[in-house]
């Protein structure tokens, strides 16, 4: 196989300091590492890789929290060119970053896919797409691999998506920062959807775990997507409703 290609950040914060977690989160996007999963990170196999991965281990453990840096391949789950679309991604949205807000605008009516066992970030964002972005918008559900989207469709959750996570952000987040939708309600739903998805409890929102509940059991009672998405539009649309209430 070859030396491994990417060195790995495993790592696990104490509950405090409270600063640790954006402190880390900072460092982790300073240096350029993706997030495999919420306390996994990615970084190609190089010296200036693991010098930075190792001196925010060391930072890491000073605070009282656990991390380990090791080399590794993906054998399955996961391949080298995903990987690498991570970070083509990344590199994407920090170049956007650098040019200033360029909004995102698409004709109604559009075919939006995504990966089908729809759940929170897919059921919220179809609701943000069609309350408004695209208010015509059709979905459709398709395998989470190997789809080959037709001409004018646009992908959401899933990978190599025209609208997926972004750096730290679930999709539901990109989705609201392409589009420029400033609405405060939004944002408050936002760290919620994040909140369930990402499991990182980044902005520890009360509501998250009410939230995940009422999505489990809409995943449990309606094996069809159709389904669920009609039962959690309503859901969405009325905690939208309750949060755009609550900021008048």
């Amino acid at each position: 196989m070859g030396p491994p290609r990417w060195l790995l950040l495993i790592h696990q914060l104490p509950p405090e300091p409270a600063y640790l977690r954006v402190k880390v989160r900072r460092r982790l996007a300073k240096i350029g590492a993706v997030a495999l999963k919420n306390t996994v990170y990615v970084l190609g196999n190089t010296d200036e890789a693991y010098e930075d991965f190792e001196w925010l281990a060391r930072d890491i453990a000073a605070e009282g929290g656990e991390a380990v840096v090791c080399a590794a391949s993906f054998l399955r789950g996961i391949s080298d060119e995903e990987v690498e679309a991570m970070f083509a991604r990344e590199r994407d949205v920090a170049a956007q970053a650098a040019e200033g807000p360029a909004l995102d605008r698409v004709e109604p009516g559009r075919t939006w896919v995504t990966r089908t066992g729809i759940k929170v970030d897919r059921m919220a964002s179809a609701w943000l797409i069609r309350r408004f972005i695209d208010p015509e918008a059709r979905f459709k559900f398709v395998p989470a691999r190997g789809y080959r989207p037709e001409p004018g469709e646009l992908r959401f959750d899933m990978f190599d998506a025209e609208y997926t996570h972004e750096g730290a952000r679930c999709t539901f987040e990109t989705l609201v920062a392409r589009f420029g939708l400033g609405d405060p309600g939004l944002r408050d739903l936002g760290e919620i959807v994040h909140d369930v998805d990402c499991k990182d409890d980044r902005f520890g929102r009360a509501e998250a775990a009410g939230v995940a509940a009422l999505v489990d059991g809409l995943v449990a009672a309606h094996p069809d997507d159709a389904a669920r998405l009609a039962r959690a539009t309503d859901l969405f649309e009325g905690l939208y409703r309750a949060f755009a209430r609550r900021r008048r």
